[in-house]
């Protein structure tokens, strides 16, 4: 079978996912007799392409990363615009246009609306789409309404990268622990702010701490969304939303960033055997969830205590099985970065496929 794909958000992730379906298009041949062709890309900056025979997407990796437009990859643009003689003109004509059978949604998450990624998701479920999202906010903000949507139209709303990248997290959930009552989860899940305590830790100031984690490309210009808690918030909103049954909005979690743990109260911690980590949490209080990101002093005894760098992790309480854990580690040249999270895109993928 053959898949016809979108791209909406070409940024590192985009990239990344692209080049991991190149290297794997031998094995999902074989394994799974699948063919795709890219057939429509919407880019932040660098414009749009749609050519529903195939796009060249190592030229549009090229084009993108010189900082050059790829809407030479168009075929002729009378034949694909809504108005004629008009090119693509945004992300919508890109869905609309590029027939395709799957979309992966990346746009840049909007912590308070999820939008523009809802109207995405929704426009490509309507034209008959599978989609897979990184975007936190399609989960947050959308969930129910994508999901209804998606089951309305025989399709499928995936979104296993949108909590610890890659790791199956929400699948773990729907495939081995169904009908299981989550009571509480604790953990933490933003990579960036424990790599940012872990070099504190190790003498290095917030402000360096930081520039590391933007040059390495884990944390955004704007290192707000991780520093602050933000990025933490949405994904406690989203695993509670989906695994608790329970709609919470980010602006519902009780935040506090780690902007105010200095080098001296990390000093003064490490002395103590002790460390700062910034940690989520969630618990189910009745009818409400009662929710929580903050930095927390952890001693030896925690579990988060060996948890440095870009090690995450979630305890998950349940009440049919004790605690239950996801660990994933800090491991040498991967950094919870955008090969990890196009991991969970391509999971999608192919679960989608072998379904």
């Amino acid at each position: 079978m053959h898949y016809k794909l979108a791209l909406i958000g070409f940024g590192n992730v985009a990239r990344a996912l692209a080049r991991l379906l190149v290297r794997k298009q031998d094995l999902l041949k074989s394994k799974y007799d699948l063919t795709f062709s890219f057939t429509g890309l919407a880019t932040g900056k660098h414009g749009f392409a749609v050519n529903p025979d195939g796009l060249d997407i190592q030229k549009a990796l090229v084009l993108v990363e010189s900082g050059k437009d790829i809407s030479p990859l168009n075929i002729s643009q009378p034949a694909l615009s809504n108005v004629e003689g008009l090119p693509i003109p945004n992300s919508l004509a890109v869905i609309q246009n590029s027939q395709a059978d799957m979309m992966f949604e990346n746009s840049p998450v909007n912590y308070e609306t999820g939008q523009p990624a809802i109207t995405h998701v929704r426009a490509a479920l309507n034209a008959g789409m599978h989609v897979s999202t990184a975007n936190k906010g399609t989960v947050v903000h959308g969930y129910q309404e994508l999901s209804a949507l998606a089951i309305s139209k025989n399709k499928r709303f995936m979104f296993e990268s949108t909590v610890l990248g890659g790791t199956p997290v929400f699948s773990t959930f729907r495939e081995a622990l169904p009908a299981a009552d989550l009571i509480s989860f604790k953990g933490i899940i933003n990579a960036t702010t424990n790599i940012i305590l872990s070099r504190m830790e190790d003498g290095e100031s917030f402000e360096t701490a930081v520039k590391y984690c933007q040059s390495v490309g884990i944390a955004e210009t704007d290192p707000s969304g991780d520093v602050d808690g933000w990025d933490a918030s949405i994904k406690v909103a989203a695993l509670a939303t989906v695994l608790m049954d329970t709609p919470l909005k980010p602006q519902q979690v009780e935040r506090t960033g780690i902007r105010r743990i200095t080098s001296e109260m990390i000093a003064k911690a490490k002395s103590e055997s002790k460390r700062y980590k910034l940690v989520a949490s969630a618990e189910r209080a009745g009818e409400n969830i009662e929710a929580r990101v903050a930095p927390e002093l952890v001693d030896s005894a925690s579990p988060l205590y060996g948890m440095m760098g870009s090690s995450t992790g979630l305890t998950f309480r349940t009440d049919v099985l004790p605690d239950y854990s996801i660990i994933v580690s800090e491991h040498e040249g991967m950094m919870g970065g955008p090969v990890e999270t196009a991991y969970g895109l391509f999971a999608d993928f192919v679960n989608v496929v072998k379904q």
